[in-house]
C-alpha cells in the first residue's frame, strides 16, 4: 500500500517517517512518496527521511514526486500537510491581525481566517487530483485550520477525508504518563471542534476518574495543557480543556504577552525553520547525513520547547545538546494518521480523537457540521461516540465558531468580501463588525485579493 504526503518538505515529516517504521509492516505499507512545490527544500527533507530509514535498516521505499499527479496516483492514504504562501505568511496573518489588537493566532485567532482563504481553494484543487487519481484513498488532513478545512472539504463532497490533529492524543500521552499507567488503560473523551475542545470522561482501568482530577492542583499543574488555566476555572467548567482555549479564556492574558514579547509564534517558527536550513544546505547531506539529521533535530527540539511560551508567558525550554539527539517516535499527527490507519484495518478497533461529521452526535448541530470527538475506529468505519446535550456555555461556544467557519467556507465559495466581513464579525476574539471589515481590507491588500486563493500545484 502507498501513501502520498502533500506538503512532502514540511519538517515534521522526518519524524512521521520514524514512526512510520515501527508500523508499516503490520499495516501493509510498503511505499511512501513525498511532494511538495519547493523542491529544493523536498530534497533536504527527502535526503533526511532516507537516512532515518538506512539507520534502522528497513526496506520501506521512500520516493520524491516533482507534481502532484505522480504522488498522487494509486495511493491508498494520502496526508496533506499545507503552508500556502510559506512561513512568511504566517508572519504576516499574526502582524495583521496584531496591528489591529486582536489575537493572530493561525488556527483558533484571525490569522486562521486569513490561512484558510489562502488555503481551502489549492486544496479543492488537489482533492480533484484524489477523485480522478487515487478515488479510494482515504485523505488525512493535517493542513491548519484543520477543522475549518476539513468542513469545507466536506462541503465540497470529498467523503473520504479525516481532519487530525496532534494536540488531543498529546494531552493524553502526559496524561496516562502522569498518572503511571499505560495508555490503553486511560479512556479519555473530548467533544467539539478542532482547537476548540473539553474533556467530559477520564476512565482509568475502567473507572471514571475526571472529577479527582479536577480537585488536584498537583495533576493540574503538571500537565502542560492544563497549567496554563485558572484551576478554579477548570473546576467551574467541570471540563478539562484543550489547550487551545486559552485563548478564549484567557484572552487578554494571552494577547499581552504577546505584545509584551515583541514576537509571535510565527515569527519564531520562521526563524528557526530558515537558520536550520541554512546550516542543513551547509553540509553536504549525502557525505555526512548523521550529522545533518543532528542539526534538524537540534532545530526541532528548539521549536517544540517553545510551544505557548509566548501567549503564556512562561518558558519549560531545557538544555538541548546537539548530536546526542534521537528522533522523536512519531507520535504527534503521524501517529494518529497511523493509529486511524491500524483502526480501520482491524475488527476490534480503537479509540481516537478525529474531526469528523457530526451526525447527530452533539446534540443541536446540523447533521454535515465537521467536530473533533472521541470516535470509534474499526474495520466497520468511523463512528463518534455519542455525545448528546453539551452544557450551555460549551454549545454557545460550538455554535458561534461554528457559524463562523461555515461563513469562512461560504465566503470563499462566493469570492465574497461581504460575507467574510461577517464570518469575521461573529469570531469572538474579534466580535466587531467594524475591526472585521478592517481585517478583510487589510489582508486583501497585503494578499492581492484575499478571497482569490492560489495555485500550489
Amino acid at each position: 500500500m502507498k501513501i502520498a504526503v502533500i506538503g512532502g518538505a514540511g519538517v515534521r515529516t522526518v519524524i512521521f517517517i520514524n514512526g512510520l517504521l515501527e508500523r508499516y509492516k503490520n499495516l501493509n505499507i510498503d511505499k511512501v512518496v513525498l511532494y511538495d512545490i519547493n523542491q529544493e527544500k523536498l530534497e533536504v527533507i527527502g535526503k533526511l527521511c532516507s537516512h532515518v530509514i538506512k539507520r534502522k535498516n528497513r526496506d520501506l521505499v521512500l520516493e520524491t514526486a516533482d507534481n502532484a499527479i505522480d504522488a498522487i496516483s494509486g495511493a491508498d492514504y494520502i496526508v496533506t500537510t499545507l503552508r500556502v504562501g510559506g512561513d512568511h505568511s504566517r508572519v504576516t496573518d499574526e502582524q495583521v491581525a496584531l496591528e489591529e489588537g486582536v489575537i493572530g493566532q493561525e488556527t483558533t485567532g484571525v490569522g486562521g481566517f486569513s490561512m484558510a482563504v489562502r488555503t481551502i481553494p489549492v486544496l479543492l484543487e488537489y482533492c480533484e487530483l484524489v477523485k480522478k487519481y487515487a478515488p479510494n484513498a482515504w485523505i488525512f488532513n493535517f493542513t491548519n485550520p484543520s477543522g475549518l478545512v476539513t468542513q469545507a472539504l466536506k462541503n465540497a463532497g470529498y467523503d473520504r477525508i479525516i481532519g487530525i490533529c496532534d494536540a488531543p492524543s498529546s494531552t493524553k500521552f502526559r496524561m496516562a504518563k502522569a498518572l503511571e499507567v499505560e495508555e490503553k488503560d486511560l479512556y479519555v473523551e473530548f467533544f467539539g471542534l478542532n482547537h476548540l475542545s473539553w474533556i467530559q470522561s477520564v476512565k482509568k482501568k475502567g473507572t471514571e476518574i475526571l472529577k479527582d482530577l479536577l480537585k488536584d492542583n498537583s495533576f493540574l499543574s503538571g500537565i502542560q495543557e492544563f497549567s496554563m488555566f485558572d484551576p478554579e476555572l477548570l473546576r467551574s467548567i467541570g471540563f478539562l480543556p484543550n489547550e487551545y482555549l486559552y485563548y478564549y479564556y484567557h484572552r487578554e492574558k494571552a494577547l499581552e504577552n504577546i505584545i509584551k514579547s515583541g514576537a509571535t509564534r510565527g515569527k519564531t517558527i520562521e526563524a528557526v525553520n530558515i537558520q536550520m536550513m541554512q546550516e542543513l544546505k551547509e553540509i553536504d547531506i549525502d557525505a555526512d547525513p548523521e550529522a545533518a539529521l543532528q542539526i534538524f533535530l537540534y532545530y526541532m527540539a528548539i521549536r517544540e520547547g517553545s510551544y505557548m511560551s509566548i501567549e503564556t508567558g512562561s518558558s519549560h525550554q531545557e538544555e538541548i545538546k546537539k548530536g546526542e539527539l534521537e528522533v522523536p517516535d512519531g507520535m504527534g499527527y503521524a501517529g494518529v494518521m497511523l493509529d486511524c490507519i491500524e483502526g480501520l484495518q482491524s475488527e476490534e478497533g480503537r479509540y481516537l480523537v478525529l474531526s469528523v461529521e457530526n451526525n447527530g452526535c452533539i446534540a443541536g448541530l446540523e447533521k454535515q457540521d465537521v467536530i473533533e470527538v472521541t470516535c470509534k475506529v474499526s474495520s466497520e468505519g468511523i463512528q463518534p461516540v455519542p455525545i448528546g446535550e453539551v452544557p450551555e456555555p460549551c454549545y454557545l461556544l460550538i455554535r458561534m465558531i461554528k457559524m463562523y467557519e461555515k461563513l469562512t467556507v461560504k465566503a470563499i465559495e462566493n469570492n465574497s468580501k461581504e460575507i467574510a466581513i461577517q464570518a469575521l464579525t461573529l469570531h469572538p476574539l474579534v466580535n466587531s463588525y467594524s475591526l472585521a471589515k478592517k481585517l478583510v481590507a487589510k489582508y486583501d491588500q497585503v494578499y492581492g485579493g484575499i478571497l482569490g486563493g492560489g495555485n500550489a500545484l
